[in-house]
């Protein structure tokens, strides 16, 4: 679907797509009220199948909304229209951490990696102290601004799918790759038990 030029919720103006991931595709857009630029985050067709997915993704972003830190991309709207399922974020010029990392091709200065490693420490502390957790912290997640500011990105997604059973795909939502030892383990017993009874598995 083409949504350049199409206005949601009679404000933000699609300018043009500047990312895309494994749950969204991200478009800078204008809020023709504030007259600012914003990203916005539409959500992929599989996910808007799923009712229950949905209404905690309506409530995830907009708890994630709340939170107000140096190091966590803003939230400012959350909406729905024509089936599409939108967050409007605070827009970062930056790179991700992925992108950084593949681009450096070996280990990144230890002084910057520590310091980058203690922003994000501090906007989970907040969040945390907010009873928001993020559960998908990644290096795609993760975008360093042209200052050199860590900005974690994603709260409202990644909580809202932790919690959701998403029938259109039938998988367990996370990343493997970034799952702690203990939790793929539990993934791991609990694929065994619905194999056995189920004759199916998720992880």
């Amino acid at each position: 679907m083409i949504l350049e030029g199409k206005l949601l919720g009679n404000r933000y103006e699609i300018i043009e797509k500047v990312g895309n991931g494994g749950m969204a595709t991200v478009y800078r857009a204008e809020d023709k009220i504030l007259k600012r630029n914003v990203a916005v985050k539409v959500l992929k067709d599989e996910f808007t199948t799923d009712e229950e997915f949905i209404k905690r993704f309506e409530i995830e972003a907009q708890s994630a909304a709340r939170l107000t830190h140096p190091n966590i991309v803003s939230i400012y709207d959350v909406g729905s229209e024509d089936n599409l399922y939108y967050i409007v974020m605070e827009l970062i010029r930056g790179k991700t951490l992925k992108e950084i990392i593949v681009e450096e091709r070996g280990p990144l200065p230890w002084k910057w990696s520590v310091n980058v490693a203690i922003q994000i420490a501090s906007a989970l502390e907040m969040a945390h102290k907010n009873n928001i957790i993020h559960r998908d912290i990644k290096p795609h997640n993760i975008i360093i601004t042209e200052d050199g500011i860590a900005k974690v990105t994603d709260f409202g997604i990644a909580k809202a799918v932790s919690n959701s059973t998403i029938t259109a795909f039938g998988t367990t939502i996370g990343s493997v790759h970034y799952f702690s030892p203990e939790h793929a383990r539990r993934r791991i017993y609990r694929c065994k038990i619905r194999f056995v009874f189920f004759r199916g598995c998720n992880v």
